[in-house]
């Protein structure tokens, strides 16, 4: 009798029975996955915020390179990868870093589909409730056509994108 890690237990059970198993995460535990766990997964809804170490770094506070080599294992394994992508005026709309993430998310040739989620002002209440500084009070959601724009990119990659 050896006890597993729940996510390996409850993914096992659950494609044993015939059901559908995804994860949404932004990658940044991803080395903490083992392959069985991995291995159990149809699906992974990938947050990646930008390529670019620095700029990545700027904006999380944290590394992209769990991001990426999380998208890399996963590529390895064909497990399919859905990028979500948010787009934020000033933040994340730079159309060459852009560019930069769409051939990497091109490049593993597992990315099934790239979700370019427009900013919006839905979650503010919890910073408050929280008590925490909301820094984007005064950002302002992308135009549609800065959504088209950054869709664009993605798609001349050859990435569906919407």
């Amino acid at each position: 009798f050896a006890l597993l890690p729940f996510p390996v237990v409850v993914g096992a059970a659950s494609r044993a029975m015939g059901i559908h198993t995804a994860i949404e995460t932004n990658g940044h535990y991803g080395d903490r996955l083992s392959d069985d766990e991995l291995a159990n997964l149809d699906l992974v809804l990938l947050g990646i915020k930008t390529w670019d170490p620095a700029r990545h770094k700027a904006l999380t506070g944290m590394d992209v390179a769990p991001t990426l080599r999380l998208a890399e294992r996963l590529a390895a394994r064909r497990t399919p990868i859905w990028i979500r992508f948010v787009l934020v005026p000033g933040l994340t709309d730079d159309m060459a870093d852009l560019a930069r993430t769409a051939a990497f998310a091109a490049g593993l040739g597992n990315v099934e589909r790239v979700e370019v989620l427009p900013f919006h002002q839905m979650g503010r209440f919890k910073w408050e409730r929280l008590g925490l500084d909301y820094t984007l009070a005064s950002t302002e959601p992308p135009t549609p056509e800065l959504c088209e724009r950054a869709c664009e990119v993605f798609r001349t990659q050859g990435l569906k994108a919407f």
